[in-house]
Parts: structure tokens; sequence; C-alpha cells
């Protein structure tokens, strides 16, 4: 029988920096080794990564992070032992010395956990091998499995005897594309690339199948496809106005009224438009803004050009927000230069029950800091911290590998990458104190620090292998509860 030792299984998300109190995540499989430079680009990788060096050396730091915050006893005063030991077991789901924490979630042990009912099991294999057009003989094969076993092959594409039997997934360990939390519903994706089809058949399944979110079952919200899309012809299939694709990347929850959501590369202005209305029929939220990003492998999703460090402080992507004119001579793209250009990016908010036309609102940092007076009520001034310290050309080079894309542990304590030194520098002269997390977790371990009484703190994690995967601490991560941040005031 599946069982959650949780003792509170509440799914509830209203803000970008309340409290961390639950997430989930995914560590790096054996799949990730399995990349090859011929098909990194289509399995949605800049390049191959090695595997050991992003799991012990980088990825590692994260899920001890992640445990020192959310769930302690899991880990205090483990630390040398779990470095020392060159199995790693301490982070694979299945093993004895597993750290399984209801709190740090990694979907394996979900999947793993489902795969024990046989039921679920049947039906789920059925579904992956119809995908991965498998012969019967697999289908029989993989039903012999241990259910943990069977995790891992679904989620690697590889058996405990080497032999490939489907294409891995790399991207899973970007777990906040897989759905994401509105209020106390979950919003599910549609992955606008094939390389990500079995990752979201798993993520239906760990949602509809494991109890930990079978209280909310009436809140998981699909979108539904275009109704005449199998008689639409192939090039408009492709069309931005008949295509139904989303990634939670592009979906933020900014406040328990206000939901953003990003039409870009991978998010449809047509799953927008059926997103908006099921929320608003639904009563989940009251506003939600449309950022049209343009549609350019550098930017993906919109955690990719901003995410909130506090309730007052945003990250940002300077040639995307609001600059004077000698700001706007260094930029690249000169998305607010007077051009056609300016359509690439635009603004929209609508209101539930409005019957006027929807607001368009001039520029990024107009929205952001409306969120953090007006629905956040913020009265402090709002502040705005530029990726490369808005200088050329760091500000697209840093954004690049995710100095933009940071998940907030609790108000104003952030996790990212190392490598971003001008954006680094950009936060210590905002009064953030930046610290590494080998470092911090030493701190935490000698009790010189502690979670509960960090402040303005930027972590940086290390991200040589990390940053090739283009995806940081905030794509990483999926949250599915947080403290109310109204509360605190």
């Amino acid at each position: 029988m599946i069982t959650d030792a949780a003792p509170d299984n509440t799914i509830n998300v209203s803000s970008e920096t309340g409290t961390l109190k639950r997430l989930l995540i995914h560590s790096p499989d054996r799949g990730l080794g399995k990349v090859v430079p011929s098909k990194a680009q289509d399995w949605l990788f800049e390049d191959i990564v090695h595997l050991d060096t992003m799991r012990r050396d980088e990825y590692d730091y994260y899920v001890k992070l992640l445990l020192y915050f959310l769930d302690p006893d899991k880990i205090k005063g483990k630390l040398s032992q779990i470095d020392n030991d060159p199995t790693r077991a301490f982070y694979i789901p299945g093993t004895d010395e597993y750290y399984d924490s209801d709190r740090v979630v990694d979907i394996q042990k979900l999947l793993g956990q489902i795969l024990e009912e046989n039921n679920v099991r049947v039906k789920l294999t059925a579904a992956i091998c119809g995908i991965e057009r498998c012969s019967y003989r697999i289908q029989e094969e993989l039903n012999a499995y241990d259910p943990h076993e069977l995790a891992k092959i679904f989620i690697s594409g590889s058996c405990p005897d080497k032999r490939m039997l489907f294409a891995p997934l790399p991207n899973l360990i970007f777990m906040r594309d897989i759905g994401i939390v509105i209020n106390d519903h979950i919003l599910l994706n549609k992955p606008a690339k094939t390389a990500r089809t079995r990752e979201s058949i798993l993520a239906q399944f760990v949602f509809f199948y494991h109890p930990m979110f079978a209280h909310i079952k009436d809140n998981l919200i699909e979108i539904p496809e275009n109704e005449r899309h199998f008689l639409l012809p192939d090039d408009e299939k492709a069309s931005d106005y008949h295509r139904c694709t989303l990634e939670g990347g592009d979906v933020m929850m900014v406040a328990p009224n206000h939901l953003l959501i990003g039409c870009s590369e991978r998010t449809s202005i047509y799953a927008a438009q059926q997103v908006m209305k099921i929320l608003f029929d639904k009563n989940v939220v009251d506003k939600i803004t449309i950022i049209k990003i343009p549609k350019k492998r550098d930017y993906m999703h919109i955690d990719t050009i901003f995410t909130q460090v506090k309730k007052n402080v945003w990250v940002l992507l300077g040639s995307l927000a609001r600059l004077g004119d000698e700001a706007r001579k260094k930029d690249v793209l000169h998305f607010f230069a007077p051009t056609a250009a300016n359509k690439e990016f635009r603004i929209l908010q609508f209101v539930k029950g409005s019957e006027q036309q929807p607001r368009e609102i001039e520029n990024l940092e107009d929205l952001l800091a409306e969120i953090s007076g007006k629905d956040l009520g913020s009265n402090e001034p709002v502040r705005f911290i530029y990726s490369g310290d808005n200088e050329f050309p760091y500000g697209e080079r840093e954004q690049w590998t995710d100095s933009c894309n940071l998940l907030a542990l609790k108000d104003g304590v952030v996790v990212g990458y190392d490598r971003n030194d001008r954006t680094l520098d950009a936060f210590r002269r905002q009064d953030f104190t930046v610290i590494s997390a080998k470092e911090l977790l030493e701190k935490f371990e000698n009790n010189e620090l502690s979670p509960a009484t960090l402040a303005d703190t930027f972590i940086t994690l290390p991200s040589a292998e990390l940053s090739r995967a283009r995806g940081g601490s905030h794509c990483m991560s999926m949250p599915v509860l947080r403290e109310p941040l109204l509360s605190e005031f």
C-alpha cells in the first residue's frame, strides 16, 4: 500500500516568496549521462553534461540546502557521513539510506510508490509503451521490475543492464515545468516539445493517483486541446492561435489574487486564454496578467527574464525593462525603441468579470512595482536588481546562465548560480549577503547560522554543469506549499 507520512498534505501557493514548506524536485538521474551531442538540442540541452560532477559537486548542494530549510531533522549532523558515501544512497529514492522527506520530495519517489499499485502499474506501463512504440515483449518485461526500479526506467529510459529502451528525460530536473500550484489548485502542463511528452504523462499519473494529492483531485486543472485541432492543417496547428502548449516556467503565482502567464517559445496564446477562462470560471484568481515575450531560445520562459527576491525586490533582464536613453543605447535587443520590435513584448492585464478592455501595461518594471505595492502591500520602495548589473554585454551573458532564475526559500533569501559575478555584485550593493552553499551548510552544522534567522541573502550554487542544461534554481523546483506572505504584515 502507498502511504504518506506527512502530517499535513495541504497544497497551497499564493506568492513567489512566502516561506517555502514543501516542494517537488528531481535529482539528476542516469538518463542525463546518456545524452549524446547529436541529440542534445532535440532533448532541449545546449550541451552534454558530466553527470557525476552535476550530481556531487552541484545539485547535491541544492538538495542539502532545501532539507536544511524545510526538513532539518533529515540532515542536521549528517553532512560528513553523507558527503563521504561514494554510493550517494542518501539522494536515491528506493534505497534504505534515502533521506525520504515529506517536505523535499523527489517525484521519482512518488512515481515508485504509485507503481506499487497493480492497476496503476498496468495503466502507466501501457501508456508509456504506447507513446514510445515498445514491443509487447518489452511491456511484459517491464512488469517484472521492482516498482522503484521501474520508476527509474520510466524516467531514465535505461534498464539496470544498461540497455536503453527509450530516450532519457533529461529535463525532468526542471520540475517547475510539469505543473504549477495556484492557490489550492494545480495546473498541469502541456509541453511544447515532444521530448517532454513522457514527463507530462508521468506527472499526470502522480497527481491523479498519489495520496499526497488525493484531496485536491477536483482542483487538478488540465488544459483542453483545441476541439478542432485534429481537423486543422499542420501549418495551422503550429500557429500560436491554435496550438495548446504551456509550461510551468511561464506561470507565476505572485499574489493570492494575481497570476502571471507568459506567452513565449513554449507557451501559446491559445493555452493562456484557456487557462484564464478556467481560472476565472472557478474563481481561483481575480486578475491575470499576460506577458508576451519574444519567441527566442535566449528567454524560453518568463522566469528566465525575471523572478521575485523579496516583497519589494525583483531581479530582471535590463533590456526588457524601462530604461533611459543612455541605457537603451547599450541594448542589443532594442525592444523599447519605437520600432515594430515592440510588438514582440507586450503586457496585458485581465480582471475577472470586467467588461472593460484589458489594461495594457507599458513595461515590466511598472508591472512588478504594482505587484509589490498594490497586491502584496509592501510599504518599502520597490527595488530592481539587473542581470549583469545592467552592464553591456554582461546582462545578456548572465541571463543566459540563469542570473534571473532564482528560487526564494523565504522572503529575501534566494538560491542562484555562483557564476554570474556582476549580478552578484549588484545584489551586494543592495545590501544582500552573498554566501556559497558549501560555506552556509558548514555554518548551519556548526550552529553559527540558522535558516530561521537568515535574511537578505543570496546563496550560491556551483553551476558549471547545471548551467549547460539552461535552467536555474527556480526551474528546478515545483513549490506545492508556501506560507501566506501577507500574514507577515
